[in-house]
């Protein structure tokens, strides 16, 4: 396989920066992580599989769209698409976030964009959230009547679904005490919340093999707290997300690395399923 071909800034990028070990690890391909799942909804929980694919990617900082043709300004990100599918007696959700988190955290402390989508046998639902202007800027297309088709703006504030690729390329960056937060995309629609910044406190605990961060909303009684290895590449082992609304949880089952699944798209490749269970 030819990779130059399918993704050369892929590779010019990785051939420059070899001595750095973050990106050295994240430059080899995509990691696949699934988790078993146990979602709360309706007053009661069910089973469910969670997908997390992380992926190194050129973005485009003024689109923010995949750098495909190499001639705009750009940085290199690290993508993290979550999938969560679960079943609600006789019909299914499916959902996916998309999150693009600059590898340089210095010149870029949050994420560039975040996307949302559920949709299950009622309609579906689809968010945007943009960094512009060292802000948010977000549209929210929805069949609810309460929210509806909107345009909103969010003043400078972490987002909960940035938190995750922070994790993974370095915990000691994340925010600690009393914080302003957005709340993660999946939860407000979920919960059929307004698209808010709230207050929130994190609180990070350093074990020798494990750690947790854990972030908590006290004006709603919500607690996040997910659990990763304490060593790089700070493998997120899982999570629980406990409410009003009840506790989700999930645990990591299987792991893949170094995967190039973008031209693993033949009917011989489904073998390679099983390895993700």
């Amino acid at each position: 396989m030819n990779l130059s071909k399918i993704y050369p800034l892929f590779l010019i990028a990785h051939s420059l920066a070899a001595a750095d070990p973050v990106r050295d690890f994240w430059f080899n391909g995509a990691e696949i992580n699934r988790y078993e799942l146990s979602q709360a909804r309706y007053g009661t929980n069910h089973p469910g599989h969670v997908e997390f694919v992380f992926v190194t990617e050129p973005f485009l900082i003024d689109e923010q769209v995949k750098d495909e043709s190499g001639s705009g300004r750009s940085t290199d990100v690290l993508k993290l698409n979550a999938l969560r599918t679960f079943n609600t007696g006789i019909y299914s959700y499916r959902t996916m976030t998309s999150t693009f988190k600059p590898i340089d955290l210095d010149r870029f402390p949050h994420a560039l964009k975040t996307n949302t989508s559920v949709q299950d046998w009622c309609g579906q639902v689809f968010q945007q959230i943009n960094r512009r202007d060292e802000a948010w800027q977000g549209h929210l297309f929805s069949y609810f009547e309460d929210a509806g088709d909107q345009t909103f703006k969010l003043a400078d504030a972490w987002l909960e679904d940035e938190l995750w690729l922070l994790i993974r390329l370095d915990p000691s960056r994340l925010p600690r005490g009393e914080i302003e937060v957005v709340p993660g995309a999946l939860h407000t629609r979920l919960t059929h919340q307004p698209n808010e910044v709230f207050r929130a406190v994190g609180e990070l605990k350093t074990g020798s093999k494990l750690s947790t961060f854990t972030l908590r909303y006290p004006d709603h009684e919500r607690t996040l707290t997910i659990g990763f290895d304490t060593e790089f590449p700070h493998i997120i082992r899982g999570w629980t997300d406990a409410g009003p609304h009840g506790t989700t949880t999930a645990h990591l089952q299987d792991r893949i690395m170094n995967s190039y699944y973008w031209s693993e798209n033949q009917p011989e490749d489904r073998a390679k399923r099983r390895q993700l269970g």
